[in-house]
């Protein structure tokens, strides 16, 4: 699981770099976290920026303890640590979005690794920890601007569930049905971008079959399962944007990577940058509003490109 957590930050943080990439011209502001390592795989991760330009994200010190950090938009940093976090090498706290009003959510990891906790850190530096009942694992993912987390969470099985956490503290579990219930199964919310404004949560299932499918949850509770096509090992939704179009990768009968979108209406569209291939192929991560989608490829010689993908001007976006 450690090994899962450490990727899915460097996931978030390749994306950040994709998009760096793929400004034409502006202006590029570098920074580090006051007491961040300056050795190999250790520094300073901004992992998600909010409309007013407010980032957080995590900092590795010199002896691999994560701390969080949250810059404002004049350069003024903050770092903080959830209370009860480990302070060993990759334990501590993980920050992983911001919502408009600053309220930050992300993870603390207990010493030994023994357990991982939900947080809310408020703008005024206020912290919560939460636990989903009966979790070993809770995850939180995403925050939108009412305060809503969504996340997943594990329990002593392993078997992955879905929560929302409403900005009062109430926490409420779902599982799609279709969701098998062995170790490594179950119901998977989006890794990055899994929450829309309007409490409307994507991301994926493992069957019984151990088969990965796609789903949509709509704030009152609904569910939609869905495939994209040509989808044979697994349909991973990674990002919903405010008008509930999807974005996220599907793997074909080798196993190669492909980019969707699904938009408002369930229509499918797939998608890869001339020249994608290679082991990782096309990997979506983030949609906007207007319907961009950006994320990142490899070609065939397995060498890792951003992408942005426009939308069609007749698309239902």
């Amino acid at each position: 699981m450690r090994t899962k957590i450490v990727r899915n930050i460097l996931i978030s943080v390749g994306l950040l770099f994709a998009l760096a990439r793929l400004v034409a011209a502006g202006t590029i502001i570098t920074f580090d976290a006051p007491g961040a390592g300056t050795g190999p795989t250790l520094g300073t991760e901004p992992l998600a920026i909010n409309p007013a330009g407010v980032i957080t994200g995590l900092y590795a010190d010199a002896s691999n303890a994560l701390h969080g950090f949250v810059r404002a938009t004049n350069g003024a940093m903050t770092t903080f640590d959830v209370p009860g976090g480990g302070t060993g090498s990759d334990e501590g706290t993980s920050p992983r979005c911001i919502n408009p009003g600053g309220v930050i959510a992300g993870i603390v990891i207990d010493p030994g690794f023994s357990a991982v906790h939900g947080f809310v850190r408020a703008a005024s530096g206020a912290i919560t920890t939460f636990d989903v009942p009966g979790a070993v694992f809770t995850i939180a993912q995403n925050i939108n601007p009412e305060g809503v987390i969504a996340g997943t969470y594990l329990d002593a099985s392993f078997l992955g569930h879905g929560f929302v956490r409403a900005a009062n503290g109430t926490i409420t579990t779902f599982d799609v049905p279709e969701a098998g219930t062995g170790p490594g199964q179950g119901t998977f919310p989006g890794l990055i971008d899994c929450l829309n404004p309007a409490g409307v949560i994507t991301g994926f299932y493992t069957d019984a079959n151990s088969a990965s499918h796609g789903f949509v949850r709509a704030a009152n509770g609904t569910i939609t399962t869905f495939d994209a096509p040509g989808a044979v090992n697994g349909t991973f939704p990674s990002g919903i944007n405010p008008g509930g179009t999807i974005t996220g990768n599907y793997n074909d009968a080798s196993f190669e990577p492909h980019g969707f979108v699904r938009a408002l209406n369930a229509l499918i569209t797939t998608f890869d940058p001339p020249g994608a291939g290679g082991f990782a192929g096309t990997q979506p991560f983030a949609i906007n509003p207007a319907g961009l989608i950006a994320g990142d490829y490899t070609d065939s010689n397995n060498v890792f490109h951003g992408f942005l993908r426009t939308r069609k001007p007749t698309a239902a976006y």
